[in-house]
């Protein structure tokens, strides 16, 4: 199979059934680009679109984002997942205002060095903002790769190979931004994981996995393990005016960076708690049902513990990373899904007394 043949048949497919209407093609930047690669890691177009049309109304370019507190950010970012990317977002904002004067760097090694980008979503900066020959390897080019010609072992041990397939089929400049979003879109439209559109592809007579009758087999999957179950505590303190004491959570880990209820391995309050609540004085604790949540790599179970305390606590705290949250007030910005909904469904039930 031959370069230009198949960037050809590709390209022409694009021309008539490509999607050009997302909401990051219009009015390309390197911002808008980079904002939407990132938020599209591991979240499919649909879902994607809202948060980036809220996201870039309220930090409409990279110094807005870069001044913006780490908690807006995460608040606007809540409900997508992987919170590590919303963190690296902010950090390479304050990077890119303060090393390179507002302006995205034009350099793929560069870019690469920012926090949270990787070569392909850098490859896809730089093509689609900059009309820069790079290839790009996200998880539709992978599986469009290893299917076309068959690649025998997991994506995550042919990556050098399907590297130098992916720079062998990018075009010249003139044509590198309709080329990486026709790929792109090839996986995402036709060539998908589940039941694949072959009859409608635009180069199923060169796919070799197609010719077989093994589209399914490919790409090989790895063994699939059973996703173990962790199981903590969350310490709900409760004051006599009913405010539940929240923390900020360490950067590493789950939620990192973001409010909650402090966890602990047993139900008992831990014991980095004394340092800023000293002499707790409290009643007996109650067990509350508990909180469920999926993880790509396992189920978590969390069980809240409450315990209400006997007399109200005076100590002075940072608001910075601990807080009190009245049920009669809005929720803190910054919180995790999952404790955002339980929070919400706690203070509705508060409210009440």
């Amino acid at each position: 199979m031959s370069h230009p043949l198949f960037t050809e048949k590709l390209l022409t497919w694009y021309q008539q059934h490509g999607r050009k209407n997302l909401p990051w093609q219009k009015k390309r930047t390197a911002y808008r680009v980079w904002l939407s690669e990132v938020m599209l890691q591991q979240t499919q177009v649909q879902t994607v679109i809202p948060y980036y049309l809220r996201f870039l109304k309220k930090f409409p370019n990279v110094t807005a984002l870069a001044n913006a507190s780490l908690d807006d950010v995460l608040h606007a970012w809540a409900g997508l997942g992987y919170y590590s990317r919303a963190r690296n977002l902010h950090k390479t904002a304050i990077m890119i205002r303060d090393e390179f004067h507002g302006e995205f760097p034009t350099s793929l090694e560069s870019m690469i060095a920012l926090p949270g980008i990787g070569r392909s979503t850098a490859s896809a900066i730089l093509a689609f903002s900059d009309q820069q020959a790079l290839p790009i390897l996200d998880g539709n080019v992978k599986r469009v790769l290893s299917r076309l010609h068959a690649i025998a072992t997991v994506p995550q041990k042919s990556e050098k190979e399907l590297w130098l397939l992916a720079q062998r089929y990018t075009p010249e400049k003139d044509h590198i931004i309709d080329y990486t979003q026709a790929i792109m879109d090839l996986g995402a439209t036709i060539c998908t994981r589940h039941l694949p559109k072959c009859a409608h592809c635009p180069v199923a007579e060169e796919c070799i996995a197609y010719k077989r009758h093994e589209t399914s087999l490919y790409p090989i999957k790895p063994e699939k393990n059973t996703l173990p179950t962790k199981k903590i505590f969350l310490i709900v303190l409760m004051n006599k005016k009913n405010e539940i004491f929240l923390e900020r959570r360490p950067e590493i880990g789950i939620w990192g960076g973001l409010w909650s209820l402090p966890e602990s391995s047993s139900r008992e309050i831990p014991a980095h708690l004394t340092h800023f609540l000293p002499n707790i004085d409290i009643s007996t604790s109650e067990e509350l049902a508990p909180i469920k949540h999926v993880f790509s790599h396992y189920k978590l179970i969390a069980t809240p513990i409450r315990y209400r305390l006997l007399k109200n606590i005076q100590t002075a705290m940072s608001h910075t990373t601990h807080l009190w949250h009245n049920p009669k007030h809005e929720l803190p910005k910054g919180l995790p899904t999952p404790i955002k909904k339980w929070l919400a469904f706690y203070d509705e039930q508060n409210r009440i007394l």
